[in-house]
């Protein structure tokens, strides 16, 4: 996994989210953006995909992702939101869930690179591991 900081723009009419350039490391090709919203406390997770890098990111409220490696079993989490707003690359591979924090509305924008097939995906209980919240997750972690 990795995380890029993103640009945000001020302006009084309304501020401009970067999200994700074709021109970055990240960026290996397009197949959908969809956003998802979660629940303040509510976790979504655990799926695992073998073929798409998920490109995250959320515009608005909170959101701790909490990213693990399934081979060494290393678990890392971070917070995006408007105090940090990056971009989370989960590489195939990696299992993933994420919680939402803020009392309102709390958005995560995926920029996909490949459309939604539900036979490269795996889910699993969200027992099945410990949703890690204070491993803070910054700069590179492929």
């Amino acid at each position: 996994m990795s995380v890029t900081p993103l640009a945000r723009i001020e302006n009084p009419k309304g501020d401009l989210y970067h999200a994700l350039k074709s021109s970055e490391d990240s960026f290996s090709s397009f197949g959908e953006a969809y956003f998802t919203t979660v629940g303040v406390g509510e976790v979504k997770g655990w799926k695992r995909h073998s073929v798409m890098r998920l490109n995250l990111v959320v515009p608005a409220g909170s959101v701790t992702f909490c990213v693990r490696e399934p081979r060494s079993a290393r678990t890392a989490s971070i917070t995006i939101d408007s105090a940090n707003y990056v971009r989370l690359t989960v590489e195939p591979g990696l299992w993933m869930a994420f919680k939402g924090n803020g009392q309102g509305l709390n958005l995560v924008l995926n920029l996909a690179s490949i459309e939604h097939d539900p036979s490269e995906v795996e889910s699993a209980d969200l027992d099945t591991f410990d949703f890690v919240e204070d491993e803070s997750a910054s700069g590179d972690h492929r």
